[in-house]
């Protein structure tokens, strides 16, 4: 009976211990749990800190080369091509023959149309004659002098035909492409080849509203090309839009005088840099600190666990720095990602 009543003991007392146990583990897993949870009621972002730096006055914009001239050469007159002058590559002067269209037609139209001209000029010879002694009347010659108008107006279509079939250069350039073999047949309107003039190139490339308001017409930029590390030509501002894209950016056309080596190749990417090599020490943040754009002058700053939300006026732009005027002090913690997920005021979880 004794043992039967320490057994039971020894079994409650490891009951009671298998519980203690459990309860413990239980309150270390909520107490955990709740950590856990707290963490992740912060959204995730990354920091700055607002500083005072050294920075360059430039501001580059990048672009693609365009040449100045471009056009695609077409025919006018229909027939077979009976020969091709030039080759791709090759280098061409403004009014220079670079194909020739068999025209037989041409001429023959040419020769009917020079004979009806000169019948109705006889024609008008011989009713004048005939007015001054009365043989005809006012409105008869009026009719034939109408008659030759219009044989005139034909031998000049007949003519501006014939010299069609010589397909030439509207500029001098470089044959980029050559569409056309002898003995092809062409109608009005195909194309032949494409001339393009790289001697001049233009760059279009865009600035900020910042940026745009120190430019003018004529004025002079320094051009630079990854492609020839050194190197720099001068360019001159022909454009200057006068309303923004959606970026709030503003196009701008520069042109620029190729070298004598045709260096510069359309196509190529080309860096403008705009203002001087100056340096200028601001206070500035991250370009992507901005809320939306810099044009809506809001950051959010990390304070105590939270993103606060500030306005506050930007200044100068260079590149991915943006100076600030007011609004935030030299040290201050500014968010540079995560500002979709953000509302003021959010609790936050910065990551390195």
């Amino acid at each position: 009976m004794k043992k039967r009543i320490i057994t039971i003991g020894v079994i409650i007392a490891a009951i009671s211990g298998i519980l203690i146990v459990l309860n413990k583990n239980k309150a270390k897993n909520a107490a955990q749990a709740a950590v856990v949870a707290q963490k992740n009621n912060g959204v995730t972002v990354r920091t700055a800190a607002a500083s005072f730096k050294d920075l360059a006055m430039t501001y580059a914009a990048n672009g693609v080369f365009a040449p100045k001239q471009e056009v695609i050469i077409s025919t006018e007159t229909p027939g077979r091509i009976s020969r091709v002058l030039v080759k791709e590559g090759a280098m061409v002067r403004a009014g220079q023959t670079l194909a020739i269209i068999e025209g037989d037609r041409q001429n023959v139209a040419l020769s009917n149309a020079q004979a009806v001209y000169n019948n109705a000029l006889s024609e008008v010879s011989r009713f004048e004659n005939a007015y001054a002694s009365g043989g005809v009347t006012k409105q008869q010659l009026d009719q034939i002098k109408l008659q030759l108008e219009n044989a005139k107006n034909n031998l000049r279509s007949a003519q501006i035909g014939a010299v069609d079939v010589n397909v030439k250069a509207s500029f001098s350039g470089i044959v980029n492409k050559k569409l056309v073999e002898e003995g092809s047949y062409v109608n009005p309107g195909n194309q032949l080849f494409e001339i393009v003039n790289i001697g001049s190139l233009k760059l279009k490339t865009n600035v900020d509203e910042k940026t745009v308001g120190t430019l003018k017409l004529g004025q002079k930029v320094s051009i630079e090309s990854n492609v020839f590390p050194g190197k720099r030509w001068e360019s001159t501002v022909t454009f200057i839009a006068p309303k923004a894209d959606a970026s709030l950016n503003f196009p701008v056309e520069l042109e620029i005088n190729n070298n004598s080596n045709n260096e510069l190749k359309a196509g190529m990417y080309g860096t403008a840099k705009f203002g001087d090599d100056e340096m200028a020490h601001a206070l500035v943040i991250p370009r992507n600190a901005f809320v939306g754009s810099i044009s809506s002058n809001k950051v959010f700053v990390a304070q105590n666990g939270k993103a606060v939300l500030k306005e506050v006026v930007a200044g100068r732009n260079f590149g991915d720095w943006i100076e600030v005027i007011s609004g935030i002090a030299s040290g201050e913690t500014v968010i540079t990602s995560g500002q979709i997920n953000l509302l003021n005021n959010s609790l936050i979880q910065i990551i390195q």
